[in-house]
This record gives structure tokens, C-alpha cells and sequence, in this order.
């Protein structure tokens, strides 16, 4: 979630998502599947509320690719909502998983945005779920 660019172009995305989403990587996104919009919903409405950095959400059928790649996937296995929150790894940072993936590459200053956004949103879940 600490990887950020103003670059234009720097965000890629599977198809269709092109046609959807922003170009540059300097957003977190909320990610479910079409079963967790409500989950994708509430948390970028409550991330939203407090938080100071961009964020896109989407609620996608779970065989686009980069949907279901994390460990949320196995909630859905058995009928949990769940979200991914994510700087988007692979489709944003061009070191990702690769020898060059150091520390010196995130943006603690936005990291730390993301976080206080977050806490705010996981508290208002716990109090009020979807």
C-alpha cells in the first residue's frame, strides 16, 4: 500500500478497467467481488470521509485478473464478504517482486495517509457493519 507516482500513465489496469479508472498511480483502491459491493461501499465511504488521498473502489466479477490475488479470495470461497485494499502492486509499480522492490521506493508520507483513512473506516465498520 506505499507505492505512489503523479506520473501520467503510470497506473495500468486489466481489461476493460482502462476505461474506468484514473491513469496515474496515486491512489488506494477498494477492490471486492460483485457478492462484497456493499463491504467495497461502506469502507471507501467511511475511508473517504477522513482520508486525505485519493481512492477508487470497485465491486468486479472475481475472473478479471488481480481481483481475487490476495487473501481475500479465500473469504469468498466460503460466502464471506471481504476487500482487498491495495496500492494495485503489479499493475502500478514496475518493481514489484522484483530485486529493485526496496524500501526506498514507498511514500511513507502517503502510506501514512492511507493508514489513518483506514483506521477510521475499520472503526466505523466495527460499529456500524454493512
Amino acid at each position: 500500500m506505499g507505492y505512489y507516482t503523479d506520473r501520467p500513465g503510470s497506473q495500468q489496469y486489466p481489461p476493460p478497467l482502462a476505461w474506468l479508472y484514473p491513469d496515474r498511480g496515486d491512489f488506494l483502491a477498494f477492490v471486492g467481488n460483485l457478492s462484497s459491493r456493499a463491504l467495497v461501499r461502506e469502507s471507501i465511504r467511511h475511508f473517504r470521509a477522513r482520508g486525505t488521498l485519493s481512492s477508487e473502489g470497485a465491486s468486479l466479477p472475481s475472473f478479471i485478473p488481480g481481483v481475487g490475488w490476495s487473501d481475500h479470495w479465500s473469504f469468498w470461497q466460503f460466502d464471506y464478504p471481504a476487500i482487498m485494499v491495495t496500492d494495485t502492486a503489479l499493475f502500478r509499480d514496475p518493481n514489484y517482486h522484483e530485486t529493485s522492490d526496496v524500501i526506498d521506493n514507498l511514500d511513507f508520507e502517503r502510506l501514512a495517509r492511507a493508514l489513518r483513512g483506514l483506521q477510521y473506516s475499520i472503526e466505523q465498520l466495527v460499529t456500524q457493519p454493512p
